[in-house]
């Protein structure tokens, strides 16, 4: 527990000062959250039994999310559709290298295995990184993404709390042992809590239409996704038969296990908020 609580202080340090510095500090380290992560899915594709592009697919991913943000900065002006024509453009050069490699009855195997894993991590994690793109000041995206952060993984937290002290029916018992629909529920209302005080105290930094009621509703649908991704790990680890996707964050196990939560809830909340313009 004493190497968990100092991780993750480490690492709302790390999160804090990078969203703190610039945008582009922001999206490098979504970047290479990403990278970790998508590493340590294909290594659980291995352990499957499958033969996914790691290292390239990994690479492609990372492009995924910093070519948008570094081709936009370089335009004088937005241009429509540049983001999917750079996943096309992953998705087409992933194509062409299993044309040139591994066995014929492997090629689709291999090309599906890949594609998922570019799919479920960066793509799914670009849509942070577009957060900061919602209003024109992106110092105001930067705070809905510490936003997102703060109400998917404090539900972590508070499902803890909640389920140690009052857990007594089992969510998920063959995939995730440890949850309770007691623990699921608190979770839910610590995130409401947490974000209907985040953006109540941090108003002035907030982009206008963000106000702390919509703040409070909208965390409700982010626990739960939050939920669902952490089970959705938790059956990929399982399958592979691993306890952590990884381990070199003491405590907390590997990037997977630290960012499982944002990938369903970062398109969820970029819809939320474009539905507020």
């Amino acid at each position: 527990m004493a190497k968990r609580i100092f991780s993750t202080i480490l690492l709302w340090a790390i999160i804090i000062g990078s969203v703190s510095y610039t945008a582009e500090a922001a999206v490098w380290l979504i970047a290479i959250v990403s990278f970790g992560t998508q590493y340590e899915l294909y290594g659980l594709m291995e352990k499957m039994g499958r033969r996914p592009f790691k290292s390239l697919g990994s690479s492609l991913g990372t492009f995924m999310i910093l070519g948008p943000f570094y081709a936009q900065k370089s335009l004088d002006h937005p241009v429509e559709g540049l983001q999917a024509s750079i996943i096309a453009v992953t998705i087409v050069a992933i194509c062409l290298r299993i044309l040139v490699h591994r066995e014929v009855e492997e090629r689709i195997e291999t090309l599906g295995a890949t594609l998922v894993g570019l799919i479920y991590v960066p793509f799914m994690l670009t849509f942070m990184a577009r957060m900061l793109t919602v209003t024109p000041d992106m110092n105001e995206g930067l705070m809905l993404i510490l936003w997102l952060i703060a109400t998917a993984k404090f539900c972590d937290v508070g499902a803890l709390v909640f389920g140690k002290a009052f857990g007594r029916h089992k969510m998920s018992p063959n995939t995730s042992p440890g949850k309770t629909w007691e623990g699921a529920i608190g979770g839910c209302l610590t995130s409401v809590g947490i974000g209907f005080a985040f953006a109540h105290f941090g108003a002035d930094y907030f982009p206008a239409f963000f106000q702390p009621v919509w703040a409070a509703v909208f965390a409700l649908p982010i626990a739960a996704l939050s939920i669902v991704s952490d089970l959705v790990e938790s059956m990929m680890k399982r399958s592979a038969k691993q306890k952590d996707s990884g381990a070199f964050i003491p405590g907390i196990g590997g990037a997977f296990d630290l960012s499982d939560s944002l990938i369903l809830t970062s398109p969820t909340a970029f819809l939320l908020f474009g539905l507020l313009q």
